[in-house]
């Protein structure tokens, strides 16, 4: 038994380790060159922790295992909103800035829709690899415009402060001195070690699935999509710790930006690869739903309760008991 889990669980460990090793390494990198520290923030630091999801991804399509590859991205999600949010409104009430409402989760409700309807049209090639990346880059450069000159933060920046919170050592420097050799060692050891902890999770993952009969979809979007989201769901419950509650809020909507755009598109990119039948006829359609019940609980009084968080959290319950066979 044993013998099928820790390739998973050794996997998940060197996933995060080495995503820390990897954004740390490439931040200092970054600061090395006088990359601006807000450019740093937007980008290396704001997705950092959604780089196992990346990797997992990726390497689950290059294997011809679909289910994990697309269920990590849409499980992920799902997890996102009703668990990470869930747990953490319970914490303390989430605060959502009117900015990060109308900008950041209006455009997270859209991607949703549009991977919906796109994964029902169309197998994921390489043309909608490189679409959904272009919309990437085009949302980080108008974060970037809006956030050089306005007063309110957006959720990609509430990404990168988030995960900053969690360790402050990620905060960027304007230009600090010192050499290159270091920071690239560091950044290079830690995607080697997420690349050999992808190969080991999706190989424990499907391991799991064959052994129990379970759907490598199942296990791609509970088990893997939960994993992968760990640092997620640590940076936001050290941020509604902190009482730095409007943090957590961007952290999970800029996340679930980035897993549809960025992992997406990265994935339909490398591994062109189409979507299983039920992600597009249950779970795809649950992601819509939960991002609007987000977007309304988010829009009443621009605060997530207590008891929404339990009726999120309750939700996520509900979904396993509906999905595990």
């Amino acid at each position: 038994m044993m013998d099928m889990w820790l390739p998973l669980i050794g996997g998940l460990v060197l996933l995060i380790a080495g995503g820390d090793l990897l954004v740390r390494g490439a931040v200092k990198v970054a600061e090395r060159l006088g990359v601006s520290p807000l450019v740093i923030g937007l980008t290396l630091v704001g997705f950092g922790t959604s780089t196992p999801e990346l990797v997992t991804s990726v390497q689950a399509a290059l294997s011809g295992s679909p289910g994990i590859a697309i269920g990590n991205i849409v499980g992920s999600n799902i997890a996102n909103i009703l668990l990470i949010l869930g747990i953490s409104a319970l914490i303390l009430p989430i605060a959502v800035s009117s900015s990060a409402l109308r900008r950041d989760a209006v455009v997270m409700l859209g991607v949703a829709v549009v991977f919906a309807v796109l994964s029902f049209a169309m197998p994921f090639g390489r043309l909608v690899g490189v679409a959904l990346i272009a919309a990437l880059i085009a949302y980080i450069y108008l974060a970037f415009r809006q956030e050089s000159s306005a007063a309110e933060h957006g959720a990609i920046y509430d990404k990168a402060a988030a995960l900053e919170a969690v360790d402050p050592g990620l905060h960027p420097k304007p230009s600090p001195a010192g050499g290159m050799i270091t920071p690239l060692q560091l950044a290079v050891g830690g995607l080697m070690l997420v690349v050999v902890g992808g190969a080991f999770l999706v190989k424990g993952a499907v391991a799991i699935a064959q052994s129990f009969g379970i759907p490598e979809t199942v296990i791609g979007l509970t088990i893997v999509a939960v994993g992968t989201s760990m640092p997620e769901l640590v940076t936001s419950v050290v941020a509604a710790f902190k009482r730095q509650s409007d943090v957590a809020f961007g952290n999970i909507v800029g996340s679930n930006i980035y897993n549809i755009l960025g992992i997406g598109g990265g994935t339909a990119l490398i591994s062109p690869t189409r979507v299983p039948e039920q992600i597009v006829t249950f779970d795809n359609l649950l992601m819509v739903g939960v991002s609007l019940l987000l977007v309304i609980f988010a829009a009443t009084g621009l605060r997530i309760a207590r008891w929404e968080g339990a009726v999120l959290l309750t939700g996520y319950l509900v979904y396993l008991y509906v999905l595990w066979p």
